[in-house]
């Protein structure tokens, strides 16, 4: 995870549809639909059930996402995590005992990129 201290917690059993951003560091562990952007931490916990497409600057997965996920600075995928979509990231890490199915582009133009639009 992140030295961050976390700033919002959409807790276990909690339901969100529509569109989050904010800064910081967020931990999701209910339910969300819908898109999520912002230049901090999005931590998705195991109790998760993701499905939207995501553009932060770090993400951590633990649960399950369904969705296509821009990571500007890294994403990490750690068992018993189950992502499906297109990953784009300059820093990857996938867990054994984690899922993934989609395709990956990792690229440092990228990066500086995203960094540009959040800017």
């Amino acid at each position: 995870m992140t030295g961050e201290d976390i700033t919002t917690i959409l807790g276990k059993g909690s339901k969100f549809d529509g569109k989050l951003t904010f800064e910081g560091t967020v931990r999701i562990d209910g339910r969300f639909s819908g898109e999520i952007q912002t230049d901090g931490t999005l931590i998705i916990g195991e109790s998760a059930e993701v499905e939207a497409n995501i553009r932060a600057a770090t993400v951590v997965v633990q649960g399950r996402v369904r969705g296509d996920v821009s990571a500007s600075e890294s994403l990490s995928i750690q068992s018993p995590a189950r992502v499906q979509g297109n990953l784009t990231t300059p820093n990857l890490m996938i867990e054994k005992g984690s899922f993934f199915e989609g395709h990956c582009t990792m690229s440092e133009e990228h990066s500086a990129s995203l960094q540009a639009v959040a800017e």
